[in-house]
């Protein structure tokens, strides 16, 4: 195989993310934050989260934003969650609040259901929900509040910075997000209504404006759904509301998962649901293997074929042959 041909995928992938890739804006950097801000509810669905949730909470809490609870809610945990959460001190919150979940009630998931209770006992004007897994900067609160309030928004998503240590999950997190970026090439820009199946947001973090969120039903909404923040987003895209993305790497970072079964479980059920989107539903058996060993491929050929060459054997033969 000639070289030029061999590389044709990555010069394809370079061609385009020039072309089409837009990263959305940043956050707007606050110097001092109103002391009348509204007050921010961080409701915060843990199951099984005991090896996060210390670090995550104790994120929150140091924010320098001025007026903020934190409510913690365990859904149905089976490890320590609820009582390492119930010891964290609040710091400059204005309280924190461990609930211990409900049973799951007939028809929904536990993500959404623990979401919904976080809501009910939460008191603020504006409704944050972020994942267990994650770790905020003090800063980080002030400016979403400001970059909601710029973008005139109901709802404000971030994408921050993957934390990635392993093998694995420099591999596979890696190919994943990439591959997002090609479904979702500019995730900032405002959809119309008509567009709301291309509408995207990361329920690791999600900033809703207590009206708009109760207005489209809350959780209630998707409670049914694997991948509620997507369905939450379209939601609010065909109900004509403005759901806005922000980058915030610098402020705002997750460990989503820590080893290859984590990452296969998490990963599959995100996959199922964009397929069944995007292609007819007797299609997606072959159409995901399909896309997989394609994907795989792209970033294996290239480097096999250069080390081919380079090493004289081979369809494409030496460089210099």
């Amino acid at each position: 195989m000639p070289l030029p041909v061999a590389f044709a995928p990555w010069i394809a992938l370079v061609v385009y993310i020039l072309i089409k890739v837009r990263l959305p804006r940043p956050l707007p950097v606050v110097d001092a934050t109103d002391r009348a801000a509204p007050l921010v509810s961080v409701i915060v669905p843990a199951r099984n989260e005991e090896r996060s949730i210390r670090s995550c909470v104790e994120s929150i809490v140091a924010s320098d934003y001025p007026d903020f609870e934190v409510i913690v809610v365990d859904d149905r945990s089976d490890d320590a969650t609820l009582e390492l959460a119930r010891a964290i001190p609040p710091n400059h919150a204005r309280r924190v609040v461990a609930v211990e979940g409900g049973p799951l009630p007939e028809g929904w998931m536990g993500k959404p259901w623990a979401c919904a209770q976080g809501a009910e006992v939460a008191e603020g004007d504006l409704l944050l929900f972020t994942d267990a897994d994650t770790v905020h900067a003090p800063e980080l609160l002030g400016q979403a509040v400001a970059g909601l309030v710029e973008d005139d928004g109901d709802a404000l998503t971030l994408l921050g910075r993957q934390i990635m240590e392993s093998f694995w999950e420099r591999l596979v997190q890696t190919h994943m997000m990439a591959a997002i970026v090609f479904r979702f090439p500019n995730p900032g820009k405002p959809l119309p209504p008509e567009r709301w199946r291309d509408a995207i947001a990361n329920g690791q973090f999600m900033l809703f404006d207590r009206g708009s969120y109760e207005d489209i039903g809350g959780h209630e909404a998707v409670k049914g759904e694997i991948v509620e923040d997507q369905r939450l987003a379209q939601i609010l895209c065909r109900s004509g509301k403005r759901l806005t993305v922000r980058a915030a790497e610098t402020v705002f970072a997750t460990r989503m998962y820590r080893s290859l079964g984590e990452m296969i479980q998490g990963w599959s059920k995100n996959l199922s649901l964009a397929a069944r989107q995007a292609v007819p539903r007797w299609a997606v058996p072959i159409v995901m293997p399909a896309g997989i060993v394609v994907s795989v491929l792209i970033w294996i050929v290239p480097p096999l074929v250069l080390l081919m060459s380079l090493a004289g054997v081979g369809p494409g033969g030496s460089l210099t042959g």
